[in-house]
């Protein structure tokens, strides 16, 4: 856990947990909402144009609002639906009321049992020069990983 949050109570870690979660899913939305209407770079427009974004837009024309709620439970897909929310043009106060009990659960989950299961995982393994080896190659190995496969999407 970053140090700045060590040493809250439980109460006070969801509170700061929710507002980190808060104002990162509102910058998605609206920096995806602002590059539709041509104020974001290129590189934003490019991104927005991706297989993600495709999906995340095809699970939000079938599932609507509370996608939104239920990808905060998800690893990879709360970023993209929340910049879906943004290019579709999710009305604001229909989005805020999808996105507070995705953030609160975020928050909780990540306050109980999130961090503690990664801290425990890179305390078990880092413990040992083994440990550290092994999380360098498993970083190098997801880092090819998504290098090649984008690349195979990128030539198809």
């Amino acid at each position: 856990m970053p140090a700045f949050l060590d040493d809250l109570g439980f109460v006070e870690l969801v509170v700061a947990l929710f507002v980190i979660v808060f104002a990162r899913a509102q910058a998605t939305y609206w920096i995806a909402r602002l590059a539709v209407t041509g104020l974001a770079s290129r590189r934003w427009g490019r991104w927005l144009d991706g297989t993600a974004m495709r999906r995340g837009a095809l699970l939000l024309n079938r599932y609507g609002p509370p996608a939104v709620t239920v990808s905060f439970l998800t690893v990879g897909l709360q970023t993209v639906l929340n910049a879906s929310a943004g290019v579709a043009r999710m009305r604001w106060p229909v989005y805020l009321l999808a996105m507070l009990p995705g953030c609160l659960a975020w928050a909780l989950v990540y306050a109980t049992i999130g961090f503690a299961v990664l801290w425990a995982v890179i305390g078990s393994v880092a413990g040992s020069p083994w440990g550290v080896v092994s999380l360098v190659l498993l970083a190098v190995t997801i880092v090819v990983g998504v290098v090649v496969v984008r690349r195979r999407r990128a030539h198809d």
